[in-house]
């Protein structure tokens, strides 16, 4: 089952696209220009927004799509409209069924949303919970009224999907930045654990690899001609000197939808990770590897993505291939060459891992005095009743009532 145009231009508004039913035929390429592989044509899985709510959007956007009014309406409406909250009160206008079916998937998140509020609560007993931070989870719905879908609850299921989708890649380069500083503070505490002789050993080590690592042919530019003709070259398995944009895009558009995705432009820059990545160097990180293709993505979405809609169009794909820079670009550079920390970066991410670790410690000693001092008392319960236990000495023992 393939996406269509209009599905996509509504998962713009949500930062990604996803999956839905209407049928929908791949954009044909003339066959003399290039034979396109069966496996081209074949559509992709659904990719998981890595949203805590991504099935209630999934299912919330599968059936809105069922409604013909709402279809045409999101086909004919603009990105900043739908963001805006214009296409939300559409909700009005859609089928009884479609309204019934919205009605019960939001009962079935809410309860969803509960339990797990009500577990959380139960693990952390009670104890220290933040309520700002509970009442945040049911930002994408409209909690006080937890029986029917309203035209409110599809607004802030938009703007609450384009918001956090938008600050996705943001959390994954913090994420990305701890983890670097994180693996430098591991080392250098390692090298202090190490006598003389085996730090300068493991620092040789070191500075070999990272050589190694930068040891790599040269890295094209991502997203200009170069680049492109590379991918044209070696995975599409074509002459260099008949590379035709047009072309191109068709064949990496996979799901024939006329748009470029995030994960079909990722895909692009496989050939050129490949030339600083291997699972199989001691010297790569292919967590690093991930951080490269995401700079590559995003870069290229800064340069062509003219609507800012995190889609390629094949307009915008076009235009961007008569800029000069796409035949004569700037050298890019990689992460080694660009760090994703600073110095003092570094030296506050430190202070904080020592203000945690005393933190931790604080609580240790706390909590290895509170078993000592129960540990004392039990003792001393064990005490009183062994003696409660003990049988009195002869002459003292009490007489026994008697019945007259």
């Amino acid at each position: 089952m393939f996406w269509s145009k209009a599905y996509c231009h509504f998962a713009a508004a949500f930062i990604l696209s996803l999956w839905f039913y209407v049928e929908a035929v791949p954009i044909s390429v003339d066959k003399t220009e290039v034979e396109i592989p069966e496996e081209k044509l074949e559509a992709p899985q659904s990719v998981d927004t890595g949203l805590h709510y991504d099935r209630y959007l999934r299912e919330v956007i599968d059936f809105l799509e069922k409604d013909q009014h709402f279809r045409e309406k999101l086909h004919n409406t603009d990105m900043e409209d739908i963001k805006q909250g214009k296409l939300a009160k559409e909700l009005d206008f859609v089928g009884h069924n479609v309204r019934t079916k919205l009605d019960e998937l939001k009962r079935q998140e809410v309860n969803r949303l509960r339990m797990l509020i009500k577990a959380k609560q139960d693990v952390e007993g009670g104890n220290d919970i933040n309520h700002q931070a509970l009442l945040k989870q049911f930002e994408y719905m409209n909690h006080m009224n937890p029986h029917t879908f309203e035209v409110e609850d599809l607004d802030k299921l938009i703007k609450s999907a384009t918001s956090d989708l938008e600050n996705y890649d943001k959390e994954r380069h913090e994420e990305f930045k701890r983890y670097e500083m994180m693996k430098e503070h591991e080392r250098k505490e390692h090298l202090k654990n190490l006598d003389e002789e085996h730090r300068k050993e493991e620092q040789q080590h070191y500075e070999e690899l990272k050589k190694k690592h930068a040891d790599h042919p040269k890295i094209n530019h991502p997203g200009s001609q170069d680049q492109l003709k590379e991918v044209w070259k070696e995975a599409d398995g074509l002459d260099p000197n008949e590379f035709d944009p047009k072309t191109f895009f068709k064949l990496h558009d996979t799901n024939g939808d006329n748009y470029l995705d995030e994960q079909e432009l990722e895909a692009l820059f496989t050939k050129e990770l490949e030339k600083m990545y291997s699972p199989n160097r001691e010297e790569d990180d292919m967590t690093e590897m991930e951080e490269e293709r995401l700079r590559m993505r995003e870069h290229v979405m800064n340069e062509v993505d003219t609507n800012r809609d995190r889609l390629v169009s094949l307009e915008e794909f076009l235009v961007s291939t008569n800029k000069k820079e796409f035949v004569e670009p700037e050298s890019w550079e990689t992460l080694e060459q660009a760090p994703s920390y600073t110095d003092e970066d570094m030296k506050m991410f430190e202070e904080q891992l020592a203000q945690e670790e005393s933190s931790i410690n604080q609580k240790n000693a706390e909590l290895h005095q509170q078993k000592e001092e129960l540990e004392r008392q039990q003792e001393l319960l064990d005490s009183q009743k062994a003696k409660l236990h003990q049988p009195l000495p002869p002459g003292h023992q009490q007489d026994l009532p008697t019945h007259s």
